[in-house]
């Protein structure tokens, strides 16, 4: 499947499917799907269908459930029955709502504060097994490679688009100080005191004030080049 796969996302859509099939039976069709939580966020990364993105977004609307609370504490956590369920009895009515009567949230081990969990939801009450319980816990581990890595390139992804930010804001701001220096000739301190005292005065981020100075100037938005 790895070797199949163009990227992370189509690699864990195909484990969810195979994972939803492998535990599901002729009158219990399972939903499966992966959650990722990270920074204040909560995402399905993958599911076997549009169904079990629905049924995470319940979950994610009441901010509690089997899944999250997987994901969470790293511990598995199973719903037997949501009629009967106490834990968390809002969700709870709400998920019965929709038709489904028992989940199974397994936690996805990852690095850092990123946290994870594999989701299983299904129509019929007491629908997982001990034997189903490893099986998807063995699914977990297969999950858990793949989101290590993306975790990993995301974090490099976002850390990246910061620094290129900064350097091109930080360029809009060199080239403000020039013009400011060459219109007052006055020293680069000086020039740079004049922006922020602009900024300060007119409640402005200096970087846009520095986009202004060049704007008036008759030139576009100021360009890094990365080489």
């Amino acid at each position: 499947m790895v070797l199949d796969s163009d990227d992370v996302e189509e690699f864990l859509t195909k484990l969810v499917k195979i994972a939803g099939s492998t535990l599901s039976a002729e009158d219990d069709e399972v939903l499966c799907g992966v959650t990722l939580l990270r920074a204040r966020t909560k995402t399905t990364v993958a599911s076997n269908g549009t169904d079990a993105q629905k049924m995470d977004e319940v979950q994610y609307e009441y901010d509690d459930g089997p899944c999250l609370r997987a994901a969470r504490r790293g511990v598995i956590h199973y719903v037997s029955d949501f009629d009967t369920e106490e834990r968390f009895p809002e969700y709870s009515r709400a998920i019965s709502g929709h038709g489904i009567k028992s989940a199974l949230g397994v936690p996805i081990p990852l690095e850092g504060e990123a946290t994870a969990a594999l989701n299983f939801y299904s129509p019929l009450k007491d629908a997982f097994s001990e034997e189903a319980i490893d099986a998807a816990q063995r699914f977990a581990e297969e999950a858990s490679v793949s989101l290590r890595l993306a975790v990993r390139i995301a974090k490099l992804t976002d850390s990246s688009a910061d620094m290129r930010a900064a350097m091109e804001s930080r360029t809009t701001i060199d080239l403000a100080v020039g013009v400011i220096m060459g219109q007052n000739r006055c020293s680069q301190d000086k020039a740079m005191s004049i922006l922020k005292a602009a900024s300060s005065a007119r409640n402005i981020k200096l970087r846009d004030v520095a986009a202004s100075i060049l704007q008036s100037l008759g030139h576009g938005p100021a360009k890094t080049h990365f080489e």
